[in-house]
């Protein structure tokens, strides 16, 4: 078996959901990610796992929320067509080990491929599925709890109950509340149907009880695999105990199709949208804002509706962001004012109290404190300084279809509408473009530049041309 290790040590952005939910960090415990099914129902070349979620894959999700628990070792079991993606899951911030199962065999054979990472390893290992990115770090946590707490047990599994239960496996448990099987739906007779607790699939065992139970469990079913599922019947008819607890039905959502990625999407949405509220932001109209895991939104910020904000954001304090506006990549640094109908591109930094106004669009740009482009803007690859005033119509010519060249229009500079600026240009403080000028030279600080051909005006002209002219038949 082929087996790497993927070490990232970026600290985890997503401090409003997910990795900082608030979850106490759980001492010695591993992470076991499954990630190797094919996703066929994707219906996609992308591995069903790297669809993303509020702009991170799902499986960047899983490994983030895991993270939060501080485990000592993460070991992801890939599908031999995510070997070279762990260069992508940066944006989770945890270190993570690797090893492929080359043949998907069931479950518990993928457990079982970590053997070489963790066998002998005393602690909690904790199983979590790639496709299942919405469960919170405090609900990994006490599952793990459940475990430990309950006495003997060899393992604890993750139950919900669903509105309808009906294609799920069934919890079933003793008279003292402890788990003695997993039955399948196909499987159950019409008593056990009636059972409204169902598994999630988030298991935690005893890690030093872990291989030897996966040894155990044999093939003898339709499909020849190994499943996850057997172990409480085994652990049970070994004398054992496994534990239960329970998650909302809408945090264990596994993802498997386009329908279900969209309804896993509008989830985090509601979580993300729940934060920035909490943390003292408005949204005056939540459902139609759109968020990044990664977005950091200060307080007394306003986001007004059918905003949409991509990875890579940072919005500071007092911020307000008008209707329609899009943003990505970008910071806004306090009081500025941006939209509507803006559109602000990655690489770019908006200062404080600056405005970015309608149909405005900007990348790689520094705009400094104060500055305005208030219309009908482009500005990129440029600096605007602090209080500089860009007229509508403004274009920086960036591109000469090989090379992107930098603008650099001086502090307090005024550029008047429908310039297009020729970069590599620079204009400097002070100084003063004239509306509908060409600018392929650099203007010196508090000079005034024009370039526009001469207006010239005929006497009478107007009224020759129409008297050479008849006029056109009117229209019945």
């Amino acid at each position: 078996m082929s087996q790497r290790v993927s070490p990232s040590t970026r600290a985890d952005p997503a401090c409003k959901e997910g990795a900082a939910s608030g979850a106490a960090p759980v001492r010695a415990l591993a992470c076991v990610v499954l990630a190797a099914g094919k996703g066929t129902r994707m219906r996609s070349a992308l591995p069903k796992v790297l669809h993303p979620l509020a702009g991170r894959p799902m499986l960047a999700h899983v490994l983030a929320n895991a993270g939060a628990l501080a485990p000592e070792r993460v070991v992801l079991v890939a599908a031999p067509e995510l070997e070279g993606a762990a260069e992508g899951l940066e944006d989770a911030g945890v270190a993570f080990e690797s090893v492929v199962q080359a043949k998907p065999l069931g479950t518990a054979h993928a457990v079982a491929e970590t053997r070489p990472l963790l066998e002998g390893f005393e602690g909690d290992v904790l199983v979590l599925y790639a496709d299942t990115p919405l469960v919170r770090g405090e609900t990994m946590a006490r599952l793990v709890q459940a475990r430990r707490e309950t006495g003997g047990a060899a393992a604890a599994v993750l139950g919900f109950r669903p509105e309808d239960p009906a294609a799920y496996g069934r919890l079933l448990l003793g008279p003292d509340g402890t788990l003695e099987r997993i039955v399948e739906h196909a499987e159950a007779d019409e008593a056990t149907r009636k059972v409204t607790l169902c598994n999630a699939g988030m298991m935690a065992v005893d890690g030093r009880r872990l291989f030897p139970l996966l040894d155990a469990i044999g093939n003898d079913n339709a499909k020849g695999e190994y499943y996850l599922t057997d172990l409480p019947a085994l652990v049970a008819a070994q004398g054992g105990v496994t534990a239960v607890t329970e998650a909302p039905a809408d945090e264990v959502m596994g993802i498997n199709d386009r329908a279900e990625l969209a309804r896993a999407e509008r989830i985090v949405q509601e979580r993300l949208r729940h934060a920035a509220m909490t943390g003292g932001a408005t949204l005056t109209d939540p459902a139609t804002v759109w968020l990044s895991m990664d977005t950091r939104i200060g307080r007394d910020v306003t986001i007004g509706p059918n905003v949409a904000i991509g990875p890579g954001v940072t919005i500071e304090d007092g911020v307000e962001i008008r209707p329609f506006s899009h943003l990505e990549g970008v910071r806004v640094r306090k009081r500025a004012v941006i939209g509507p109908h803006a559109r602000l591109r990655p690489g770019s930094d908006v200062g404080e109290g600056a405005r970015v106004g309608n149909f405005v669009e900007i990348k790689s740009a520094t705009v400094e404190r104060g500055a305005k482009i208030n219309h009908l803007s482009y500005v990129g690859d440029a600096g605007v300084g602090a209080g500089a005033n860009i007229g509508a119509g403004t274009i920086t010519c960036n591109y000469d279809g090989y090379a992107k060249s930098r603008t650099e229009i001086g502090e307090g500079a005024f550029i008047g509408s429908n310039t297009a600026l020729v970069a590599p240009v620079s204009v400097g403080p002070g100084a003063v473009v004239g509306a509908g000028s060409v600018i392929t030279e650099d203007v010196e600080a508090d000079a005034i530049a024009v370039a526009r051909g001469e207006q010239r005006a005929r006497k009478g002209a107007a009224a020759r041309r129409r008297a050479r002219r008849k006029p056109a038949p009117a229209d019945d």
